[in-house]
C-alpha cells in the first residue's frame, strides 16, 4: 500500500488511474514484476504483485514507487503544482510478502474490498481479460 504525498485525492481522476496501470505494465516487462491486482482509493493504492526471487520486497516497492512517480510527473506536469514538495508518494507504505494459496487469496479479497462506497474505488484486476 502506497499513499500519495499529503494524502491528496489524486486517484479521483480517471486519467491518473489509467496511466498508473500503463506504467505498471511497463514495470512488468522490464523487471519481471507481475501485477495481479491494483485497488485505487482516493489517496492511496493497494498493489498485489509477483516478483522474481532476486528482488527483496523493499526493492520491489522502491522500483514501483520511483518509476510510477517519475512517469506520472513526466506525463502530467500539473501534478507538481498539487504536490509542491516534488514527491508523488508518502515515505514508507505497507509491504507484505505472501505465498500462493490461502494467504494470497485473502490479500486479493482484501484489495478488492478496499475503498469507499460507490465509484470512489477503482479496481484493476490484471488476472482477468
Amino acid at each position: 500500500m502506497f499513499a500519495v504525498k499529503y494524502r491528496k485525492d489524486m486517484f479521483l481522476r480517471e486519467k491518473y488511474v489509467t496511466y498508473m496501470k500503463k506504467i505498471m505494465d511497463g514495470i512488468a516487462e522490464r523487471y519481471y514484476i507481475t501485477t495481479e491486482t491494483i485497488g485505487f482509493d482516493l489517496d492511496h493504492v493497494h498493489i498485489l504483485v509477483q516478483s522474481a526471487p532476486r528482488y527483496a520486497p523493499s526493492r520491489v516497492a522502491q522500483i514501483i514507487k520511483s518509476i510510477t512517480a517519475r512517469e506520472m510527473f513526466v506525463q502530467f506536469p500539473e501534478i507538481k503544482k498539487e504536490l509542491w514538495g516534488g514527491e508523488f508518494w508518502n515515505d514508507g507504505g505497507y509491504i507484505g510478502a505472501v505465498g500462493e494459496g490461502a494467504n494470497a487469496d485473502i490479500i486479493r479479497k482484501y484489495i478488492k474490498k478496499q475503498g469507499r462506497k460507490g465509484d470512489q474505488l477503482r479496481l484493476v484486476d490484471f488476472t482477468e481479460p
